[in-house]
């Protein structure tokens, strides 16, 4: 018995590696011209592959679904997958941050040597094959330049990705064609993405790619100040809002509150270093003849981007007030107005239910059919998490389809 996997990316790509490794026959189908377009595109800058965090802090950055996703990081995780990777013949470093990158830093070798593997093992990759669903006796459709073409399997495996980067082959096409039968799916959103904020034209336009470093932020604005949650990272200031991975760790709690209440204001620590009385004290010097820019500057370092919001969220009251305005260089108010467009964020949330899904990851309702990857209802800030769990359900789903084709 043959499997066809749907994608080829890492969900696929390692799903497609199990059950070759089990000594089936298999098919590694994407629409895309080539394998792994936006694997190799998110590593341009650098591939990060997953993260040192101990678990079970690792887990926890799957929000909701760290139970789910923890049981298949408990099969293939962050150590597995570096293991993993070595094994490939790419060595890997940790940053000063956590996050684990191959030594050259690209994606190009490692799925060079991974597709070299595969195409060993008996893999056999169709392109410009776009998934169509299934006929009507149950056998799985592609269009492809050609036409329509049929690919009887014993198992399916469906790793296409979400709906962001569309030009890529994520474009949730698939959606209508489980909904259609009856798989309960969650929206697809935007995750991993920037929020737009009401900038004034002046500052958007001297301001926009400047760096927000060392900061912190916290989505909880209208919390009690001791309940509040705090996250230290850094963002940068665009045209339209703000984006960068610190605003990417906060983006699901972010998304709710737009959803509920129309807009979300987050608060912004300027100087988490240094504590608000004692931002005030220098404040309440003497000024000596200087303006508050030059104050700004030389007593606190606050200045450029940072100096910039803070005279946009704050009003002339509040920056002649030392005790006033330290307390808003602690907790600067930015609100945000709606999340940037799906196509431009890295990642989705939502997705196939993970309650359609058996521990195998095959789809109750369609036996013999499997999911993995980004299409499921999970989702993970950047830093490694991402990745790490789409290579893991895809070792999942993998081995779940094998198991299900030596059953049969």
């Amino acid at each position: 018995m043959s499997a066809v996997v749907v994608g080829a990316g890492p969900a696929g790509l390692m799903a497609a590696e199990a059950i070759a490794a089990a000594g089936h026959r298999v098919t590694v189908c994407d629409a895309s011209a080539s394998a792994g377009r936006k694997f190799l595109l998110a590593g341009r800058g650098g591939l990060n592959l997953t993260h040192v965090e101990p678990r079970p802090g690792f887990d926890a950055r799957y929000g909701a679904a760290a139970p789910r996703v923890g049981h298949w990081l408990d099969v293939f995780g962050p150590d597995a997958l570096r293991a993993w990777v070595h094994e490939l013949g790419i060595e890997t470093f940790v940053g000063t941050s956590g996050r684990v990158f191959p030594a050259e830093m690209k994606a190009a070798p490692l799925l060079r040597r991974w597709l070299h593997r595969l195409r060993g093992a008996g893999v056999e990759f169709r392109s410009r094959h776009r998934w169509a669903g299934w006929s009507d006796d149950g056998v799985p459709r592609f269009m492809t330049p050609m036409g329509e073409v049929r690919l009887s399997a014993g198992v399916l495996v469906l790793a296409m990705g979400g709906a962001s980067w569309s030009r890529l082959g994520s474009d949730g096409a698939w959606v209508p064609l489980l909904a259609g039968r009856g798989i309960a799916i969650e929206p697809l959103l935007p995750a991993n993405c920037g929020f737009d904020a009401a900038w004034s034209a002046s500052f958007a336009e001297r301001f926009a790619g400047h760096p927000l470093r060392t900061v912190v932020m916290s989505p909880d604005a209208d919390a009690e100040p001791t309940a509040r949650r705090w996250t230290r990272g850094e963002a940068v200031v665009t045209a339209t809002g703000v984006e960068g991975g610190l605003v990417y760790a906060l983006a699901p709690a972010l998304r709710q509150r737009i959803a509920a209440q129309g807009t979300a204001t987050v608060l912004i620590d300027l100087l988490p270093d240094r504590s608000e009385a004692a931002i005030a004290e220098l404040l309440a010097r003497p000024a000596g003849g200087k303006s508050l820019a030059n104050r700004l500057r030389a007593r606190l370092r606050l200045d450029g981007v940072k100096a910039g919001l803070l005279r946009e969220g704050v009003s002339m009251e509040t920056l002649q007030d030392p005790a006033r305005l330290a307390a808003r260089i602690k907790a600067l108010p930015v609100k945000l107005l709606a999340p940037r467009p799906i196509d431009e964020a890295i990642s989705t949330a939502g997705g196939v239910r993970l309650d359609e899904l058996d521990e195998r990851l095959m789809l109750r309702r369609l036996p013999g059919v499997f999911c993995a990857g980004e299409m499921l209802d999970w989702e993970a800030p950047t830093g490694g998490y991402l990745l790490t769990a789409c290579f893991a359900s895809g070792r999942i789903a993998g081995v779940g389809a094998a198991a299900a084709l030596e059953a049969r």
